[in-house]
């Protein structure tokens, strides 16, 4: 079996990590070239970057800020945020990320999907999915969360492995900052519909919750923020607890 990994995120704005609730009310969470060092070395498997305001404000990732965190990791190191484009992504590689991720432009031109994966590998792509459920439906946001869309994320995941992707970071709405845990009933159904690995995002408040979306939610992975970020739970005591249940984990 697989190891799962833990994966902290750093969502940037202005140059800053920051954490909100349900992708609202933003509160400063300290520099992110610290953070990912920090979490580097305490074990973290991998960190996701997202630039969540690029998109909004039509404009590229911050690729000399992607070029200072991974001067100082040597984990596996994912960017979102912005990218529309063979040469966006090129050019985050080129300034030393592993992988890269993309959200509204792969919805809006899912021919992106294929283009990048042709280009660069599927194990250098990453579609992130937010979606909350609408009318007992998930649905598919864009945009950080601000556009809905008729978009059924189950369908829409499935396209994106069709369209060959390496995994997919699907982030609950509902439960994003909640800290009430994972949406393991949707990860669970992901999980067992898709083939690619599913990073499971929003919702973590203790280290059970983790644990849940290893075995309830069948997640290959789990990210996330402020538990991290604020220091409510270690990345070491949560992976020393996680193997003592069972779970294969790297320490």
């Amino acid at each position: 079996m697989l190891t799962k990994r833990i994966i902290p995120c750093l969502d940037i704005k202005n140059g800053r990590t920051v954490k909100g609730v349900n992708f609202v009310n933003l509160q400063d969470a300290g520099d992110p070239v610290e953070l990912a060092e920090l979490y580097a070395s305490a074990g973290a498997d991998e960190l996701v970057f997202l630039d969540i305001s690029a998109t909004e404000e039509k404009r590229k990732t911050l690729a000399d800020l992607v070029y200072r965190v991974a001067e100082k990791v040597n984990i596996p190191f994912t960017v979102g945020g912005g990218i529309r484009s063979v040469e966006d992504v090129d050019g985050l590689l080129q300034n030393g990320a592993d992988k890269v991720s993309v959200n509204s432009s792969a919805v809006k031109n899912p021919e992106l999907i294929n283009e990048l994966v042709g280009k660069f590998g599927s194990q250098c792509i990453v579609v992130a999915i937010d979606a909350k459920q609408v009318d007992g439906s998930w649905k598919v946001h864009l945009v950080g969360g601000k556009v809905p869309t008729e978009i059924d994320l189950f369908e829409w995941a499935q396209e994106v492995e069709k369209r060959g992707a390496g995994e997919i970071l699907f982030t609950s709405m509902d439960h994003d900052g909640t800290k009430s845990g994972f949406a393991n009933k949707a990860l669970k159904k992901l999980s067992e519909e898709l083939h690619i690995p599913i990073i499971a995002s929003g919702g973590a408040g203790e280290p059970h919750h983790f644990a849940d979306t290893f075995i309830k939610g069948k997640a290959d992975a789990a990210l996330a923020a402020s538990v991290f970020h604020f220091k409510e739970i270690d990345i070491t005591d949560l992976k020393k607890e996680l193997r003592k249940e069972g779970i294969p984990i790297r320490l």
